[in-house]
């Protein structure tokens, strides 16, 4: 089988602005949105993540987020210029209102993600009806996988199946997984779910996160999700860019994404932490959440690697979860 066609069935969603909104409160210019959808839709790029679809009232905000953080079709109507590269947004359970999603007919957006922990997977699929039932593609987005108990698993999976849901999600919520952990989940969604259509989100705390984004595409996985230059909480994720060069799939062109890094990806960097660091990487071999890991690096001590190591190898720490 060639490059090309092992991976035509694949399609990326750009997650830069929802996911790398966790890196900056979601304070992203306009200009830079703009210009990041134009450069996603020039490289063939099929879904571009422009925010969450969460009420702002629900998560009681105080105003300091950037616009993507609460996104409005009025808003989003006025800024982009929609051509082939479809847009997605992600919700929350218990933070979204539902008089706030408009039918596809009249909104911006093509693909509505929901973002669910197994335990509360009957809930999500209740948010997955009724966005169906309002045309919009969807997805259901199991995070924390790794925590995951086999039985809670299936538990999940059963409903899922019964559900209207288009696609179903493969989350390395704390980058702990390797490709044969991919490989077993992977075979086993596509077991319980025989008439879904199945996508990855990875992050890059064992620098493993695009390895596992191939091996979920190569057994056949549709949707996979990325970043420009990798941006999103703490480690990251799968470099956009990286996928473009990777699959060589027709119709995409990795030149147009290497012009936005260029123009803002460098610069942003420089104001804002995101990518491989050791904590990170040590919170991914404990397969534990990065908020840890992220609240050393805003400390004085945010280069004391040993203490922290330490700290997380305790039998208060470590044993806690074990």
């Amino acid at each position: 089988m060639s490059e090309h066609s092992k991976y035509n069935h694949c399609k990326i969603v750009d997650c830069t602005v929802r996911d790398g909104g966790l890196v900056n409160n979601w304070d992203f210019s306009v200009p830079f949105v703009q210009d990041l959808y134009e450069s996603l839709n020039e490289a063939g790029v099929e879904y571009m993540e422009i925010g969450y679809k969460n009420s702002a009232k629900l998560l009681k905000s105080d105003g300091s987020e950037g616009p993507w953080r609460f996104l409005n079709d009025d808003f989003l109507r006025k800024i982009i210029d929609k051509k082939k590269t479809k847009l997605s947004a992600l919700v929350d359970i218990g933070r979204v209102d539902e008089a706030d999603v408009l039918n596809r007919s009249e909104s911006m957006l093509d693909l509505i993600r929901v973002a669910t922990y197994a335990r509360d997977t009957a809930k999500a699929t209740e948010l997955v009806s009724l966005f169906h039932d309002r045309g919009y593609e969807t997805t259901i987005n199991i995070m924390a996988l790794s925590n995951v108990m086999d039985n809670e698993l299936n538990e999940s999976l059963a409903i899922i199946n019964d559900s209207p849901v288009d696609i179903v999600y493969i989350v390395d919520s704390f980058g702990s997984l390797d490709p044969d952990d991919f490989r077993y989940l992977v075979e086993k969604f596509r077991r319980a779910l025989k008439n879904k259509r199945l996508g990855v989100h990875t992050h890059n705390n064992m620098q493993l996160a695009f390895a596992n984004t191939l091996t979920a595409a190569q057994l056949g996985v549709e949707l996979l999700d990325a970043s420009v230059y990798g941006m999103g909480r703490a480690a990251g994720n799968t470099p956009t860019e990286l996928l473009l060069a990777k699959l060589t799939k027709p119709g995409y062109d990795l030149r147009p994404v290497l012009g936005m890094i260029e123009k803002h990806m460098l610069k942003l960097r420089e104001k804002e932490e995101w990518g491989y660091l050791i904590p990170d990487m040590i919170t991914g071999m404990l397969d534990e959440h990065p908020r840890s890991a992220m609240a050393l690096r805003a400390s004085a001590d945010r280069d004391n690697f040993t203490g922290f190591y330490d700290k997380m190898m305790t039998p208060e720490v470590f044993g806690a979860k074990s």
